[in-house]
């Protein structure tokens, strides 16, 4: 079974016990920063995937690390995973668990890449536009690429807009380097 297809699982689980707990939101801000410690801190990583230390110490410390932050099931699916040895999967795990939560509730996801930081309201504007655009509530994750010089690249699932100051240079370019095209 690939790897995306047992997030989902795991995902899918994991909506079942936010559910039955009443807190979607909060689960996902959970399972989020779980993901966020396995992929930014190394040692965290390494002690996650290494094979010498026994799966029963790797239960026992997400125990004593999360019990007094987590709800008691929270940590039991941790400790799933790790019983399971899927716990490396955790940040596609999140990932998954949001797309179902935003499926769940009606709303899309739409990456949005500025050329810079945005301004105060300009964030409030661009995720109003999409929604109405879209039909849908839209929750917008922004990526900064300076390299797009100016204007926003819109991504929705397979969907991509290209209002960036970059696109719209190339294309002048290619006409005025090809006129007849």
């Amino acid at each position: 079974m690939r790897d995306s297809t047992i997030a989902r699982n795991y995902a899918e689980a994991l909506v079942t016990l936010a559910q039955r707990a009443d807190d979607l939101e909060g689960w996902g801000r959970m399972i989020d920063d779980v993901a966020t410690l396995v992929t930014e801190d190394v040692r965290v990583r390494r002690f996650l995937e290494s094979p010498r230390v026994p799966v029963n110490a790797k239960k026992e410390i997400l125990n004593k690390a999360f019990t007094d932050r987590m709800p008691r099931l929270m940590v039991r699916f941790l400790e799933a995973l790790v019983q399971n040895r899927r716990q490396l999967l955790i940040p596609q795990i999140a990932i998954e668990y949001a797309a179902l939560v935003d499926a769940s509730l009606g709303r899309v996801r739409a990456e949005v890449t500025l050329a810079r930081e945005p301004q105060a309201g300009e964030m409030e504007a661009i995720t109003a536009s999409l929604s109405k655009t879209l039909g849908r509530t839209a929750v917008a994750h922004v990526r900064i690429n300076p390299d797009i010089v100016g204007g926003v690249i819109v991504r929705v699932g397979d969907y991509v807009k290209d209002g960036s100051v970059r696109r719209r240079l190339g294309l002048l370019k290619a006409k005025l380097v090809h006129p007849s095209r």
